[in-house]
């Protein structure tokens, strides 16, 4: 029995001994030249006391070398010491970077190294950035750019100086794009729809014609959504490649696309919680009958979207969701139905917005619907980030919603990446009514404030205009836009009616979205004109000669109804305008209306009919003559078949305008004809004008209806889009002059 009891207690202390050895009692630090003892340990996350096994150590190397300061560490344990030995890398002295001049250019590559001055150096490092720039400059369209890397080692003193030299090179520009596969559309009308240009030799400004990865990714959003939108559900953008031209050293861009069958919508049902009444939202079980086998539209789902949103506010449901469920059911139809439930209930602590090193926060905030301390709704979160994204004013916006101070709040923060907001271009044509160019300036956020600058110049044969555009979003925190522009017109019709014009003028407005998609446009415009005249010009045009002060308040009504701004295949688009005279020695009171129309004809061949009205009206309020630089007349494309300025009434040879115009324009594709051909489009017209009323002379006053019909050709050429028609008038007045071929040819660059 002793034996036993002396056995235990012998091994009792040797497995006593055995686990005191293996505690840490002391730690030592060697090698270290720049980063402090206590530095090294609290990066170990070693500790006197602890107990020593090898997973500690490996645990301790990796958090040292995670540090980025260390080239070598070596841990030793001997009775009781821990050592650390230790190679720090050299720290960056200075970092220069060679080969681009533009500072903003040179500060993003800067930013996005991980290697910076009075921060550890290491090779793995520095080829990673290496590849980051190459990148970078690739995304900025230089393909052909070479990048080297050197340094100065100062062994003394652990640092080195880093250089990276960058040969830019030429940019890549972009010779050709083209689209191959089951592509429905023509190229012609595709390169309409993408960003991405061909360079041509006009095109010296625009920054599209250089290869550029974020644009060409742009392009594929751009695309699905074209097809998306005019029924293409299942739609591909299978792949782009790139091809290089040896020859003038460019790439052509290649696009594969399969775009599918198209599809109808077969059942569109929305799912309610119990405790939602469905009678707020019968506008759209409404919307949802119409649309029962129309064509599908990706378009048609958003506006659902925003209309279950516009509920949700107006009718206070804040903690609202909404899903959606898409089935594929026969003969290419396609059921969906949307799912409103409640959300978590949360409530925004804060928000907080990075990246911003331009834009002022208060033009991103005045984006946002909801705020802090709102309920976290997620349709308005999503709707103020794609506000925030439809400034236009950034690369990327990202977000994530992290925990607040309590389990009820949540903490949004928004990561944006700035963009050039800046925009140059040209534009020049030449046709039938002769040679015109233009161009303009537009800064969109001008000092980072959601400003927009636009200088517009317009010179054609007998006119230039020049004018230059201020717009204030949310002026005065009113979610109002203040507009206000100076212009200069000078016309010169000495050689044709023997009269000129010179007009100076300036105004100031806003403009405001009253109800959903009717926007007023209110404004109050100072004008001064000096009219004067030659030898050749009617006793008429002679008696106003003389200098022209006028006050105007003018106003705009649009009221918009189309699936789409950009090639819209329906809906239509109302403008009404007025122009009341405040101070005014003629007191013209001028009414202006437009009406269009789209239509979906046929919907196997995409062709689309199109009818516009157009309605003007110019008197004075006190019976006096209108001034003949106000008087009306038909505007040129709204009648072809007949020369710009050459119909309705007459004095003398002078062709004076009238008081009244009305137009009816009838327009379809027709895309059946060389549907092979891919650059070339067909059209066919009805065009009806009037121009009547002559207050001063109402002899000369001689209505008749004018209507000409005709088919109009695009083509896209590698000088620029070309447009021509052949008309044949069908009626006309006597003294009317036609003209049965225009054409036109011009690009903006």
């Amino acid at each position: 029995m002793i034996k036993l009891l002396f056995k235990l207690v012998l091994v009792y202390f040797i497995s006593t001994v055995s686990v005191i050895s293996q505690i840490i009692s002391k730690i030592e630090v060697s090698g270290n030249k720049r980063i402090s003892k206590e530095s090294v340990i609290v990066f170990s996350d070693l500790k006197i006391g602890m107990d020593y096994s090898n997973e500690l150590i490996n645990q301790s190397l990796k958090k040292l070398y995670d540090t980025n300061f260390f080239e070598n560490v070596e841990i030793s344990y001997d009775n009781l010491e821990l050592k650390i030995n230790l190679v720090e890398y050299p720290i960056i002295a200075n970092l220069e970077i060679k080969g681009i001049k533009k500072k903003s250019f040179l500060d993003f590559i800067k930013e996005k190294m991980t290697l910076k001055e009075r921060t550890s150096f290491n090779d793995f490092q520095l080829q990673n950035d290496l590849k980051m720039i190459n990148n970078i400059l690739k995304t900025n369209g230089y393909y052909f750019s070479k990048i080297k890397s050197s340094f100065n080692a100062d062994l003394g003193l652990n640092t080195i100086n880093l250089k990276i030299d960058i040969d830019l090179g030429q940019k890549a520009k972009i010779k050709k794009i083209s689209f191959l596969g089951n592509k429905v559309f023509k190229d012609k009308k595709l390169i309409e729809i993408i960003a991405s240009e061909e360079n041509k030799f006009w095109k010296f400004i625009s920054r599209n014609v250089y290869l550029n990865k974020q644009l060409i990714n742009l392009d594929k959003r751009l695309l699905n959504n074209f097809y998306k939108n005019r029924g293409y559900y299942n739609v591909k953008i299978l792949d782009n490649h790139v091809e290089f031209n040896k020859k003038n050293s460019s790439f052509n861009l290649i696009y594969n696309i399969d775009a599918g069958e198209k599809f109808t919508f077969n059942d569109l049902s929305i799912e309610l919680p119990e405790d939602y009444s469905k009678n707020d939202f019968k506008e759209i079980f409404k919307t949802f009958e119409k649309n029962k086998n129309k064509i599908y539209s990706l378009e048609f789902i958003e506006d659902i979207l925003v209309e279950i949103e516009n509920i949700a506010s107006n009718r206070s449901y804040e903690f609202i969701d909404v899903s959606v469920e898409e089935n594929i059911v026969e003969n290419n139809k396609i059921d969906f139905k949307f799912f409103v439930s409640d959300s978590s209930k949360f409530y925004i602590e804060r928000i907080n917005i990075f990246g911003n090193y331009t834009t002022l926060e208060e033009v991103m905030r005045n984006k946002l619907i909801i705020d802090e301390g709102d309920p976290l709704n997620n349709l308005l979160f999503e709707k103020s980030i794609n506000n925030i994204r439809s400034l236009g004013f950034f690369k990327k916006v990202k977000t994530e919603i992290n925990d607040g101070s309590d389990e009820n709040f949540k903490i949004i923060n928004i990561n944006v990446e700035e963009q050039p907001t800046g925009e140059l271009s040209l534009a020049a044509g030449y046709g039938t009514d002769g040679f015109a160019t233009g161009g303009h300036i537009r800064e969109k956020n001008f000092l980072g404030q959601g400003i927009n600058l636009d200088t517009n110049v317009e010179l054609s044969q007998q006119s230039l205009k020049g004018e230059f555009i201020y717009s204030k979003p949310n002026f005065a925190y009113t979610d109002n836009t203040l507009n206000t522009s100076i212009r200069s017109i000078d016309s010169d019709f000495l050689s044709l009616y023997g009269y000129e014009s010179r007009e100076y003028g300036a105004s100031i407005g806003t403009s405001f979205e009253q109800y959903e998609k009717l926007f007023f446009s209110p404004e109050l415009d100072f004008n001064l004109e000096d009219l004067s005249t030659n030898s050749t010009a009617s006793s008429s045009i002679k008696k106003q000669e003389g200098t022209y002060k006028d006050i105007y308040f003018n106003y705009g009504l649009n009221y918009d109804l189309r699936n789409s701004s950009f090639n819209p295949t329906k809906g239509s688009f109302y403008n009404f305008r007025q122009e009341l005279p405040v101070v005014s020695k003629n007191n013209e009171l001028i009414n202006t209306f437009v009406y269009t129309k789209y239509h979906e004809l046929n919907k196997s061949t995409e062709m689309i009919g199109k009818a516009s009205l157009y309605l003007k009206a110019i008197n004075t309020i006190d019976g006096s003559d209108v001034r003949i630089s106000k008087r009306a007349s038909v505007p040129y494309g709204r009648l072809r078949g007949f020369e710009k300025g050459k119909i309705g009434p007459v004095d003398k040879t002078d062709y004076i305008g009238g008081n009244y115009v009305s137009t009816l324009n009838l327009t379809t594709n027709i895309p059946t004809i060389l549907p092979t051909v891919e650059n070339l489009d067909f059209n066919y017209f009805i065009d009806f004008a009037n121009v009547w009323g002559v207050d001063y002379n109402s002899s000369l006053d001689k209505s008749k209806l004018r209507s000409s019909t005709g088919i109009g050709i695009n083509v896209l050429t590698p000088i620029g889009p070309l447009s021509f028609s052949f008309s044949q008038p069908i009626t006309k007045a006597s003294t009317d002059k036609t003209e049965k071929f225009r054409f036109n040819l011009g690009t903006t660059f």
